[in-house]
């Protein structure tokens, strides 16, 4: 569902915008300064540390087959983790 800019904009605003573009859509970018995902939840924070725990483990030589047992993941998951370039 598309929104009206005629619907939500003032009608100043709209004004200025016609002298522009007109007839066309545009896309509005969102605000600087949004936070990434999950920093306010702190899931990033934890997410980041048990990656870092599983890449330590894999560089002491732990399987990945254990690896995947252990944090309860897809062997594919763990490959991601354990051979992502940072």
């Amino acid at each position: 569902m598309k929104t009206k800019a005629q619907d939500i904009l003032p009608k100043e605003l709209l004004l200025a915008l016609q002298e522009y573009v007109q007839g066309e859509s545009i896309y509005i970018p969102k605000r600087e300064g949004r936070r990434e995902w999950g920093v306010k939840s702190g899931n990033r924070a934890y997410y980041d540390q048990r990656n870092q725990q599983i890449r330590a483990l894999f560089q002491e030589g732990t399987k990945i087959e254990t690896l995947a047992d252990t944090f309860c993941l897809s062997i594919e998951t763990i490959k991601k983790i354990v051979y992502r370039r940072n």
